[in-house]
């Protein structure tokens, strides 16, 4: 029996997140954010092992390769532990038994959080985090990530690739900060998301690219209710029951 998963993949603000959590909403299924867990594991890390760079930007390259080792790190999610919890249709993150969804989203762990997420060792572990949450849900789990067709679950049933003009991004990504959106900050925002995406693109771990089977859905001129419709139209397709 195929896994009842929706991969949705795509670039830094092309509303991957929004637009699995609604299709779950809809179809009565569960929500993963992927990056969610890694952000979590870069919370355990900020709080738990000392950084050397924070103490001392001379400090030997040895000595802080090892305290941000990915050997460190994947001991110290499992530890703590940092794990899903599944709270009414969403996967929560938490370290210690702490629900961590706000704190993940603070400047702090944003700044580091790229950097753990690139580390094999890191991917893996989440990885397989993610499916086993998936086979607690078994009526169906919407993922989310910018790898989760390609890599996490490459035999998903149906895998969606959001994607729109960085310009749209930008400006949805500026309107979701409450900044406002004049033609000096839209560029600025559109050239840090280009950015991103080469990093994500270039990347030797699991760059960001659409799966060969992928249903690619552009969304520069469709409103979210549009974006989540046209999905739950092809999960209606793919999962008649």
């Amino acid at each position: 029996m195929s896994i009842r998963v929706i991969a949705i993949d795509g670039p830094a603000a092309s509303g991957k997140s929004s637009t699995a959590a609604a299709v779950a909403r809809r179809l009565g299924w569960a929500h993963l954010d992927s990056g969610a867990l890694y952000r979590a594991i870069t919370l355990a890390a900020l709080d738990n092992v000392r950084d050397p760079l924070k103490d001392d930007l001379t400090v030997a390259a040895d000595e802080r390769r090892e305290a941000w080792s990915p050997q460190r790190l994947v001991a110290l999610a499992e530890d703590l532990p940092v794990r899903l919890v599944l709270v009414g249709d969403a996967f929560r993150p938490e370290v210690a038994g702490v629900d961590v969804e706000n704190a993940i989203r603070s400047p702090r762990v944003t700044a580091r959080v790229s950097e753990i997420a690139a580390i094999p060792e890191v991917r893996h572990w989440v990885n397989v985090q993610q499916r086993e949450a998936v086979m607690t849900h078994p009526q169906g789990v919407v993922v989310d990530g910018r790898d989760i067709g390609t890599v996490v679950f490459p035999d998903a049933p149906l895998k969606v690739f959001l994607t729109a003009t960085p310009d749209e991004r930008a400006r949805r990504r500026l309107a979701q900060r409450g900044d406002r959106v004049d033609p000096a900050e839209l560029q600025r925002e559109s050239d840090a998301l280009g950015a991103r995406d080469l990093a994500d693109a270039t990347r030797r771990v699991a760059p960001l690219r659409s799966a060969a089977d992928a249903v690619l859905l552009d969304t520069t001129q469709l409103s979210m209710e549009e974006q989540v419709a046209r999905v739950v139209t092809l999960a209606r397709q793919r999962f008649p029951h």
